[in-house]
């Protein structure tokens, strides 16, 4: 073969297959383009939901932080006013806690002066006058009692109940074992505790013999004494844990009191001084009693003259009206009589009509 036709034919094969790839080649950048401009809006359409969706989030979470600022203002606002309101609660709270702490320091301040008063014989001693006199000036008449009345033996009592023989006046006098009371109550040991038990007892005993050899003279007082304890506790203790000395006293004829049971004591003395003077006045209640018993039966003697009266008044009216029936019936015969003459006066005799002939 021609070597020129074959290159002549290599050559045209080459520019066609050249042809071919480069229709091929712009075939494919035409679709390629296609596919960009796809890719192109695709994106656009991705990219404007993306927008929207974005949009959209965006307003949620406004909604949602507005929502968020009104609930944290309302809670702000009403955590405020809770604040506010609990600080004025607590600033009340704090007046009344401070009035409370002056309260306390007064009564403290009284109890330390009430402490001075205690730790002070006399001072004590002048207490427990005192709380007894305003005991029996609360329940006695002022005629039933007298203090610091001084006997026949020269021993002075702080009170005396007057009542009549028997059993006859009865004294009182007011005792406070405090020391021997309070070393009992500060004991740890046994050893302490024995020893402060064998003072209180010593103390009240001795209270006790003093008051039954002072307050209990023979044909002047009553044969028994009061013994009055200002304490409820030590009057309590007393009764509790030490038995053998409250009858000790009772057989001594010294009966121990405190503020409680000496107010009921009084009450029952009152009672009986009223019936005392009640059976003092009897025979004036009797006399006039009696006096009463006359008048009722002259007033039930006029009530029976006076009912006769009015029976007597009754017969003489039915006798009246009787005389009165009486005088009305004759008055009528008697108007009857004059009626009837004057209808005679009245009437005029009728002639006789004489027949008319008839022509």
């Amino acid at each position: 073969m021609d070597p020129i036709l074959v290159f002549a034919l290599l050559t045209v094969l080459a520019v066609g297959g050249f042809a071919v790839l480069l229709v091929q080649r712009r075939g494919g950048i035409a679709r390629l383009e296609g596919r960009l401009d796809q890719i192109a809006k695709s994106e656009a359409e991705a990219q404007s939901q993306l927008s929207q969706r974005l949009q959209a989030q965006e307003r949620a979470i406004g909604e949602r932080l507005e929502q968020v600022s009104r609930r944290l203002n309302d809670g702000l606002t009403q955590s405020s006013d809770k604040t506010v309101k609990t600080m004025a609660e607590l600033q009340e709270r704090l007046a009344v806690i401070d009035a409370a702490q002056k309260n306390i320091a007064e009564l403290s301040g009284q109890v330390v002066g009430l402490q001075d008063i205690l730790a002070n014989k006399q001072a004590r001693g002048a207490f427990g006058e005192v709380q007894l006199q305003d005991i029996v000036q609360g329940v006695l008449p002022p005629s039933a009692y007298r203090f610091q009345v001084t006997l026949s033996n020269n021993k002075r009592a702080d009170c005396v109940i007057e009542l009549p023989k028997p059993p006859g006046p009865i004294a009182i006098d007011a005792k406070i074992p405090l020391e021997s009371y309070r070393a009992l109550l500060k004991a740890e040991t046994d050893a302490e505790k024995k020893q402060a038990d064998r003072e209180f007892r010593v103390a009240i005993r001795k209270h006790v013999t003093d008051i039954a050899d002072r307050y209990i003279v023979q044909g002047e007082t009553a044969d028994s004494a009061l013994m009055f304890l200002p304490s409820e506790t030590v009057y309590a203790e007393l009764h509790t844990n030490y038995h053998d000395v409250v009858d000790r006293a009772n057989r001594a004829r010294v009966w121990i009191v405190s503020p409680t049971t000496l107010w009921a004591t009084l009450t029952t003395i009152r009672a009986i001084l009223k019936d005392v003077h009640m059976r003092e006045q009897a025979h004036i209640i009797q006399k006039e009693v009696v006096s009463l018993l006359d008048d009722v039966q002259r007033l039930d003697q006029r009530v029976r003259n006076l009912q006769t009266h009015f029976h007597q008044a009754e017969g003489d009216i039915r006798e009246i009206q009787i005389s009165t029936r009486k005088v009305t019936g004759r008055a009528e015969r008697i108007g009857e009589l004059e009626n009837e003459e004057d209808a005679t006066e009245k009437v005029t005799p009728v002639e006789p009509v004489k027949p008319r002939l008839v022509e």
